[in-house]
């Protein structure tokens, strides 16, 4: 196959994946600047707004609760002052959720263009054995499941729904052509990050409310877990620095097992494989620039995830770890010196 980044397959996926980067760095700006009176902490805000801020249950009867607005001169001021206070932040929040929903829009669309042969002498399995189109076809899939990770971490649920409907009566159903599946995208888990309890089955069903063929997940896992994706244990040749190596690929795979939870729940062995391979050594990872999660405590709940990860967090193996790496502080710390000038690289 010659370059694939420069067929039109290529360069539809290579697009694709620079928007997922670009909607994850408006996520994480937005979510900086969430005005506190969605998320109603304080109980002054909560008295004032209740009666004009609404979750989802609004959709179930919107006459009744616009009724009560309408009845009441001074909510009617209020919601008034309130939407032009805040229409401008709730249309970028509004735009950040409706391109996540595009996103995955589009990389299903993909997929299936894949599989009808829109794009000549190209299937997913040709893909996935090209260097660059394994690369690009596991980074979209993965970039979707970080926007969802990061979109329930940032912005809570609730916080996400008051927005909505907010927008919604502001804007009205007319305007919003994929209010539907927006809402169904950001409909709250029941997950809080500041919760030690996760709701039951997340975020698996979280994932599955825009399902990815199985047989894709199956196949980018099959590659992230068998090959080097991106080539780097040529730079790393010692056996001891493998899991520095695929340690890209490796927080890729947490991310995306989680399309595909029967493989953490059941597959015993092809678990035991990934662990072997990816995490012998290290169980606290990064999934995405400086967001860390711990396995031992993600993967409580998944049995065959989790058997397989006790083999690296057991006693003698942990102890082992921090001898050999403080055994080596010492001379690194004296080796390092020879790359600085004034203390500094």
């Amino acid at each position: 196959m010659k370059d694939f980044a420069s067929e039109i397959a290529g360069q539809t996926l290579l697009r694709l994946v620079s928007r997922g980067n670009a909607i994850i760095a408006e996520l994480l700006r937005l979510s900086e600047h969430i005005p506190p009176v969605f998320r109603m902490d304080d109980k002054a805000d909560q008295k004032k707004y209740e009666h004009i801020l609404f979750d989802f249950r609004y959709l179930q009867n919107q006459d009744l609760y616009d009724g009560r607005i309408e009845e009441n001169p001074e909510l009617i001021d209020l919601d008034a002052e309130f939407k032009d206070n805040h229409l401008e932040i709730l249309k970028r929040f509004y735009l950040l959720f409706e391109s996540i929903y595009k996103y995955v829009k589009d990389y299903r669309h993909y997929l299936s263009d894949l599989d009808a042969g829109v794009f000549i002498q190209l299937t997913l399995e040709i893909i996935l054995m090209n260097e660059e189109g394994k690369q690009l076809l596991a980074e979209a899939l993965y970039l979707f499941g970080v926007m969802l990770i990061l979109l329930d971490n940032k912005i809570d649920g609730a916080v996400r729904e008051r927005m909505l409907i907010c927008y919604l009566r502001s804007k009205g159903q007319t305007e919003l052509p994929l209010i539907d599946d927006v809402c169904t995208l950001c409909r709250s888990t029941g997950y809080s990050p500041n919760s030690t309890k996760k709701p039951g089955n997340y975020p698996e069903e979280y994932f599955a409310r825009f399902p990815i063929p199985n047989q894709v997940v199956q196949m980018i896992i099959g590659r992230l877990r068998s090959d080097d994706v991106y080539n780097q244990i040529a730079a790393f040749p010692l056996p001891e620095h493998r899991s520095t190596a695929l340690s890209t690929q490796a927080n890729m795979l947490y991310i995306i097992l989680y399309f595909a939870p029967d493989m953490l729940n059941n597959q015993h062995a092809i678990m035991r494989e990934i662990v072997d391979k990816h995490f012998p050594d290290n169980w606290v990872i990064s999934y995405y620039l400086g967001f860390t999660v711990d396995l031992s405590v993600q993967w409580e709940g998944y049995k065959a995830a989790k058997i397989a990860l006790n083999n690296t967090i057991v006693p003698p193996n942990v102890i082992g770890l921090q001898q050999k790496y403080w055994s080596k502080l010492a001379s690194l710390s004296k080796e390092i010196q020879a790359y600085l000038v004034e203390g500094v690289l």
